[in-house]
């Protein structure tokens, strides 16, 4: 670790991209079921058997247990950059900036909100490949062959599908997570909660402030799922969020919610949990 005193940014991007791998691993199961969830077209939202539960059972009965791992080389191939860009993003912009902790809320919101547009816009097509793989429709033989096949059929613009409801959805969950989970600690803190056992309490604020954000940015991650997708059908984020309401109605853009919440939550929650204690051990402010 020595060799990378001097290289605060690279050590931020390392423990960052640790913590990503580790928490995706843990909960590519549930990106998945949300993922076959809202890519059904005709499915009835209040059906059982299209449930959240309904929808494990058939991935195993068809695909076997490790069906619900399936999409998990291109989510590792987003997350090792993609989280350790943010984490990276994020030291340097509160040093370029030279704030201190702890971050007042707008400072945590505007942090979160260009870390994470930073990182997603650049790993879009990683993104798309992601969605495809998992949600069953394609069959692709690999990253490399999914990527030319996109942009053979679909040049640029299929690589870059679903890019603005993607930033709608990454960029404002990353601010409200940030301003929630920052404030939440600031306020356990003062309560002197956090001297004896720092650990289980910025957990449980991690978990509160993922279900917040969550809930707020459902909608867009919808839409972004359609976009990428079906491409012809959903071709613009205006009309794709007509249709999903035309559709389904308004519990439309909640499909996939219950599985999302529970990965993204504990996914952000449990990376930034590793994140903290990492930088920790390795010197990093």
């Amino acid at each position: 670790m020595e060799a990378l005193g001097s290289y605060p940014i690279l050590k931020s991007f390392l423990a960052g991209s640790f913590s990503g791998t580790f928490s995706t691993i843990l909960f590519q199961p549930l990106d998945l079921v949300k993922t076959r969830l809202q890519s059904r077209v005709n499915a009835s939202v209040e059906s059982p058997r299209n449930g959240m539960l309904g929808t494990v059972a058939n991935i195993i009965q068809k695909e076997n247990v490790f069906g619900l791992w399936k999409g998990m080389t291109p989510s590792i191939t987003r997350v090792i950059p993609g989280v350790g860009l943010y984490f990276s993003s994020l030291h340097w912009l509160k040093h370029a900036f030279d704030l201190e902790e702890p971050l007042t809320a707008l400072q945590a919101i505007s942090l979160g909100i260009t870390a994470r547009s930073m990182s997603g816009a650049l790993l879009i097509p990683i993104t798309v490949v992601k969605t495809r793989f998992e949600s069953g429709v394609y069959k692709y033989n690999g990253i490399s062959e999914a990527l030319w096949m996109i942009y053979k059929q679909e040049g640029v613009r299929g690589l870059s599908s679903g890019l603005v409801p993607t930033l709608l959805r990454d960029a404002p969950y990353s601010g409200l997570y940030l301003m929630f989970y920052t404030q939440l600690k600031s306020v356990a803190a003062s309560t002197g909660a956090t001297s004896d056992s720092p650990v289980p309490v910025h957990f449980g604020c991690g978990i509160l402030a993922g279900i917040l954000a969550s809930v707020v940015t459902q909608p867009p991650d919808v839409v972004k799922t359609k976009m990428q997708l079906y491409p012809n059908e959903f071709n613009g984020i205006c009309r794709a969020t007509f249709l999903v309401y035309k559709k389904y109605g308004v519990l439309g853009y909640f499909k996939g919610i219950v599985p999302r919440m529970l990965r993204r939550t504990l996914m952000t929650t449990m990376a930034w949990t590793v994140y903290e204690q990492v930088t920790r051990q390795i010197g990093l402010k």
